[in-house]
């Protein structure tokens, strides 16, 4: 997590050249965050996931997932 005024000043004051975020505190932001105005900061909308490519890209995992599983192949398995 970040401290967004401590980020802006940052970015403010050249301290740290730039900043990309998809997320922010508070969702939508309100109009007062300090982020929204300071210097080489991007934020994209937080629905990248949502394109009908990783929608696409999403299935074809699962499906790979389940098949693996089914043909005693498991993949992505998580172990104590």
């Amino acid at each position: 997590m970040i401290v967004e005024k401590d980020l802006a000043y940052a970015l403010n004051n050249d301290i740290i050249a730039g900043a990309a975020l998809d997320v922010l505190s508070k969702e939508p932001p309100t109009e007062d965050n300090p982020l929204l105005t300071a210097k080489n900061c991007y934020i994209t909308p937080h629905f990248a996931g949502n394109t009908l490519e990783a929608r696409t890209r999403l299935m074809h995992k699962v499906y790979e997932n389940i098949k693996a599983f089914l043909e005693g192949n498991p993949i992505n398995v998580l172990t104590k």
